[in-house]
């Protein structure tokens, strides 16, 4: 009788570690194939950005355009801070 259980056990145990060898096998093989395709994204996300590169440097903006003359700057009226704010009127009940 204990002969039997443990030829059980063992057929058991040695069942479920083949099943498991070959999940892990898929596994593999769709975790490599998404590793696949995201490297293909990034590669693509990268040949956009090549391109785009030239968005992101300013060397060919012309900038002077919106410069402002110090000339405006003078006649902007300055405005004085009020420095009479009270905070317990905020928060009476």
């Amino acid at each position: 009788m204990k002969k039997i259980i443990i030829a059980t056990f063992i057929l058991s145990i040695s069942l479920v570690a083949e099943s498991n060898a070959t999940a892990s096998t898929d596994k593999n093989d769709t975790n490599s194939s998404s590793l696949n395709e995201n490297i293909k994204k990034m590669i693509e996300k990268e040949k956009k950005y090549k391109k785009e590169q030239k968005f992101y440097m300013g060397d060919e903006y012309n900038l002077t355009e919106h410069q402002v003359d110090p000339k405006i700057i003078d006649k902007v009226p300055v405005i004085e801070p009020e420095y009479d704010f009270d905070i317990s009127d905020l928060y009476s009940d």
